[in-house]
């Protein structure tokens, strides 16, 4: 059974290259991961999640009024894992699609990001997941 999980921690400890590590570990054992960020991102390039320490990948960056569900069945029921970054940035909406995917389609969802900002405030994103 699939679960949703949140891993959260303060700016600079490693969440975006931990991402990109169980990326790495899913593919090394041949399946197949959505990596997504939110459009809003765009530091390293719209469609790049890139970490301190240099790694990256290339992901799919979501708008945030894109339809995650909707864009899932239009071009990702093949996948193995949805690995999202800068989950704090996604919508309530966003998140619930994500455990929709969970819930209906036994995919494992793995949220990074942050909990709150700087003065402690929930992020949408984080307040729903």
């Amino acid at each position: 059974m699939a679960k949703l999980y949140f891993k959260y921690g303060a700016m600079g400890s490693s969440k975006t290259a931990q991402a990109l590590i169980t990326k790495f570990n899913y593919e090394e054992r041949g399946m197949r991961v959505w990596l997504i960020k939110p459009a809003v991102d765009l530091r390293d390039g719209a469609d790049v999640v890139h970490s301190r320490i240099g790694l990256e990948a290339k992901c799919e960056p979501i708008g945030r009024e894109m339809d995650l569900f909707a864009r899932y069945l239009e071009a990702h029921t093949d996948i193995d894992v949805v690995i999202a970054d800068e989950c704090q940035f996604f919508s309530e909406s966003q998140i619930d699609a994500l455990r929709r995917i969970v819930n209906d389609y036994d995919v494992p969802v793995l949220c990074f990001g942050l909990r709150t900002d700087f003065l402690c405030h929930l992020f949408e994103g984080s307040r729903r997941l």
